[in-house]
């Protein structure tokens, strides 16, 4: 088995369960308070355990991290919340994501290591918030990032309109986080050495040619 299919293997059904098992037990512990849902989403939340008579938020860091349970029926940022068919929309993006994680996936050499991880999770965050859709129409968020210091929430409020950072889950941050690994990985080789990469190709070293210059 070569090391890509091994970190893909491993990794991205690990992070798929934590994305679905952290879901769960949001739905089933905390209070849903948000807008009203359909009844497909509500019967969804019914089938994960949620009771109306739980308590509405976790606090981890008072002042800046939360758990709380929200539903978000559209993509990052509540984009597309009231389109008809953005479940048809979804499920196109959700397939030709797929499509370009194989075609990525098949390129790669055996013994790649930081793309596999690439790989790896931006599957486990497009297959994670797919699973919400089709078993509600909805994807559970509940990581609450925000400030309440006066000062920070009044600078916040004025350059960004919230001092609240949109509700996120397993998924949003596995896919953010190997989109992120990817844009570094493309900075590292856009800078690398023309000249240096073709000798690379071509076997040889340009430290081995400096050596075999002839000295005067």
């Amino acid at each position: 088995m070569s090391t890509k299919l091994k970190i893909v293997a491993l990794l991205a059904p690990l992070m798929l369960i934590l994305d679905q098992v952290s879901k769960v037990w949001v739905v089933a512990t905390l209070r849903y308070s948000g807008p009203r849902l359909a009844p497909t989403a509500l019967k969804g939340l019914e089938q994960l355990g949620h009771d109306a008579t739980h308590p509405g938020e976790l606090e981890l860091i008072p002042g800046f991290l939360s758990f709380i349970h929200a539903q978000n029926p559209g993509a990052a940022f509540g984009m597309l919340v009231g389109f008809e068919h953005r479940m048809m929309i979804f499920a196109g993006f959700t397939v030709i994501a797929m499509g370009v994680l194989w075609s990525m996936y098949k390129q790669l050499e055996d013994d790649d290591r930081f793309q596999s991880v690439i790989v790896a999770l931006i599957f486990a965050g497009a297959v994670g918030n797919a699973i919400d859709r089709v078993h509600k129409g909805t994807v559970t968020d509940f990581v609450k990032v925000y400030t309440d210091d006066p000062t920070w929430a009044a600078w916040c409020v004025e350059h960004f309109g919230t001092a609240e950072y949109a509700t996120w889950n397993v998924a949003d941050a596995c896919i953010v986080v190997g989109v992120c690994l990817y844009l570094l990985h493309y900075l590292m080789t856009a800078f690398e050495s023309p000249k240096a990469v073709a000798a690379e190709d071509a076997g040889e070293s340009p430290l081995a040619r400096a050596d075999e210059a002839p000295q005067e």
